[in-house]
């Protein structure tokens, strides 16, 4: 058995980027094949997915959605990784990883449900493959390997996903959950989005590695370190790391540096902890202005098709948020009811009582 060297824990991994903040190819060996009409789809999700995200804010400060956790900054890595997958792959989520579930086929209403707390919310409707947002940190991670076990065992050739942020990285669950699919050599993609912090945490004080990529090499898998504001960076490393597990070659870590333009939450309040300066500097590194800067280049974006799916998406919010807010409310005799195909003897006795 070959020896790596010490110095791969102590040289930094430069993120790979296929984009320029200007919109210009400056990796054209790690350019996705992508059509034109792919390409402005990617565009129409993640202005869609930010004008969401915009509304979903002023929802929760009326007091429409319960939790939410904002995304605006995040949305190369969330519409990129998604795009990439197949319809039949798996995704276990986050509670910050809404638009990748929705995108791969959740209804949104049922995703303002679940903010709302409604059991309708976590309902999947057939033939969509997700799982609901977990709120425990990491436990996700545990999810989607035990899934890519099952593909393996069923010989399928699908991989499951999983999302987690840097704080998720020190969590139990996900080495756990990285030496499994190591020694078991999974169809699975542990997509780690560092945006910074956990929400108050800065990044340094979460690891004393250079990186969370470098984290790969202890579980004997693949590990990638990605440009996550450069969708096109990200598209590539999921369809990669796709590959590798569809033809069984493992499992693959992917860190995406990426950047919450919003705070952690809405009881959140990012001035605490970060400064106008460094807010400024990922600013300018925006996923959506970069893409659509090569878009435009390429004569396939305009401003006023921008503008047009701003318009389209808070319409669509609009009519979504409406539909949950008529959806019939929980009562606690049909939440009994949702749990167990026959509602065992002690819960009937507690449901006449509460009746």
């Amino acid at each position: 058995m070959s020896k790596v060297p010490y110095e791969v824990y102590t040289e930094e991994v430069k993120a790979l980027s296929v984009l320029s903040p200007d919109g210009e190819i400056i990796n054209k060996d790690k350019l996705p094949k992508l059509t034109d009409d792919q390409l402005k789809e990617i565009m129409y999700r993640m202005v869609f997915t930010r004008t969401w995200d915009d509304r979903a804010v002023n929802l929760g400060r009326q007091g429409r959605l319960g939790f939410y956790a904002p995304v605006s900054g995040q949305e190369a890595t969330m519409i990129g990784s998604e795009y990439a997958l197949q319809k039949e792959d798996f995704i276990a989520p986050g509670y910050r990883d809404i638009p990748q579930i929705v995108w791969h086929g959740l209804p949104l209403y049922q995703a303002f449900l679940y903010s709302r707390g409604h059991q309708h919310g976590g309902q999947v409707p057939d033939g969509v493959n997700v799982l609901m947002p977990q709120i425990i940190i990491g436990a996700q991670i545990l999810h989607a390997m035990g899934i890519a076990m099952g593909y393996k065992l069923k010989k399928q050739k699908q991989v499951a996903i999983t999302y987690t942020g840097d704080g998720g990285s020190s969590e139990g669950d996900f080495y756990e959950g990285l030496n499994y699919a190591g020694v078991y050599k999974l169809p699975v993609i542990f997509f780690v989005q560092n945006n910074g912090y956990a929400i108050t945490t800065p990044f340094a004080k979460q690891t004393a590695a250079l990186s969370i990529a470098h984290k790969a090499v202890a579980a004997g898998i693949k590990g990638v370190k990605i440009d996550g504001m450069d969708v096109l960076a990200v598209i590539k490393a999921v369809q990669d790391a796709a590959e590798r597990g569809r033809n069984g070659e493992g499992a693959t870590l992917i860190e995406a540096v990426t950047y919450r333009f919003r705070p952690h939450s809405l009881s959140d309040d990012a001035s605490k902890y970060r400064s106008k300066e460094e807010e400024g500097e990922w600013n300018a590194k925006d996923p959506i202005a970069r893409f659509a800067k090569y878009l435009e280049k390429k004569g396939l974006w305009t401003e006023e098709d921008t503008a047009r799916v701003k318009e389209e998406a808070k319409a669509k919010v609009n009519e979504e948020i409406k539909k949950a807010e008529k959806t019939e409310k929980m009562t606690i005799s049909g939440l009994i009811d949702s749990m167990f195909e026959s509602t065992p003897k002690h819960l009937e006795e507690q449901k006449a009582d509460f009746k």
